[in-house]
């Protein structure tokens, strides 16, 4: 069957598979059972660690060459930089709207701990001082690194994004031969991270089946209930973006919520069966243009900006399922780790934009996790049940796109008789 080609459904099905021979290798298999799992479960950690030695030079590469591509398209007019500055704007409503929505919906359904132990127990346990809240002043002197290396050695995930953004807008600064040489460096770097990334990720089912061994061997079927739990927050959170991209369009963008909600049917059915929200964009351009009365010049710009450099639900999502981990782990991250993770997950959702979804779930939640001060070794099963809110982080992304749009659109054209007045 053509479905059981998709590797999102290759990983679930592993993911389950290993869920169901670990828990019955734990209820009859006795000691022989267990400890070849235990053996088999050390691919697994291999699998991981091959996926975490790209994490830093990846987010590096992509992260210079994205802010220099929005620094270009910045560049190129007034509508450009308009567009670019409601980007940043609701990339940071985004993630701040996830920081107090999930902690909110967490403390009303919170993650039971029996099942948080469950989950837990197939995982490595996080290092003894991954809790450590830095305090502000080292804080601060952390933002910038006095080594770049050191920190990247160490994972220090903020100082590295800080340089990786200083780097890109400075490139931007230097003759077109020089800047462009670099960019090209950079570039190749980061595709060539992409190339090993989906090496590893060819292995993903073989990876996540000895993860999910592990976890069915400790947590039995308990952690199948949690990873429902998951799957309804960062979806919804994705929701949540959604709906704010509605609500902006039809009091910013003044457009009849009859009139959006007809420009955007037919484009929301075509992001919830492709997931990819450069799929939409021929639907975008034209119910913009058709439907929603965008000029085709405001259109044909900003809406391929968009889809090149803003998703609106990253941040959102992407903070969603760090705090997921937090709560499992039953870690507290203080108001400046929270504000180190909102500045790194505003560059990743620029930098890892055009990524496949695998590579771009890996690539932008691991360095937020890291900045958070949380372990990454959840990940792998959280990405094996992704296919869910990933149905609704592009729903939210069009929505946001043409919402933005629609913005623009209004203040150009209101903008123009008050011009030839």
């Amino acid at each position: 069957m053509k479905f059981l080609r998709s590797l999102s459904v290759q990983v679930l099905i592993a993911l389950a598979a290993g869920l169901a021979v670990g828990a019955v290798a734990a209820a009859y298999g006795g000691d022989p059972a267990r400890q070849a799992i235990e053996g088999f479960e050390a691919l697994g950690g291999l699998w991981l660690n091959a996926l975490r030695m790209t994490v830093v030079p990846l987010i590096f590469a992509v992260l210079v060459t994205g802010i220099a591509q929005v620094s270009d398209a910045a560049a190129t007019g007034r509508l450009a930089m308009r567009a670019v500055l409601w980007f940043v704007g609701l990339l940071l409503v985004s993630a701040v709207t996830a920081v107090l929505l999930v902690n909110g919906m967490l403390a009303v359904w919170p993650v039971g701990e029996a099942a948080a132990a469950a989950l837990r127990a197939g995982a490595q346990a996080p290092p003894a001082d991954i809790a450590t809240a830095p305090d502000f002043v080292a804080w601060v002197k952390s933002l910038a690194p006095a080594n770049p290396i050191k920190a990247a050695a160490e994972d220090a995930i903020l100082p590295v994004v800080v340089f990786a953004v200083f780097t890109g807008f400075a490139l931007t600064r230097l003759p077109d031969a020089r800047g462009r040489t670099l960019l090209d460096v950079f570039q190749a770097m980061g595709e060539a991270m992409i190339v090993i990334v989906r090496w590893v990720l060819l292995a993903a089912p073989i990876g996540v089946f000895a993860l999910g061994l592990g976890v069915g061997l400790r947590a039995g079927v308990g952690a199948a209930g949690i990873l429902g739990q998951y799957i309804v927050v960062a979806s919804f959170t994705g929701l949540v973006i959604a709906i704010v991209a509605y609500v902006l369009a039809v009091t910013v963008g003044r457009v009849p919520l009859g009139r959006w909600a007809q420009a955007t049917s037919p484009v929301l059915a075509t992001a919830f069966a492709t997931q990819s929200s450069l799929a939409c964009l021929p639907a975008m351009v034209e119910r913009s243009r058709d439907d929603l009365g965008v000029p085709q010049r405001i259109a044909n710009l900003v809406l391929p900006l968009a889809v090149a450099v803003f998703r609106m639900t990253s941040p959102a999502v992407n903070l969603a399922v760090c705090i997921f981990v937090a709560h499992v782990y039953g870690l507290q991250p203080s108001i400046l780790q929270y504000t180190g993770a909102v500045f790194v997950a505003l560059a990743v959702s620029v930098g890892s934009v055009g990524l496949p979804g695998q590579v771009s779930f890996i690539v932008s939640v691991a360095p937020i996790c890291i900045a958070l001060g949380l372990p990454i070794d959840l990940l792998p099963i959280l990405l094996a049940v992704e296919v869910a809110p990933d149905i609704f982080r592009t729903l939210g992304n069009v929505s946001g796109d043409m919402a933005v749009t629609a913005i623009l659109a209004k203040g150009e054209t209101e903008a123009e008789p008050a011009t030839q007045a």
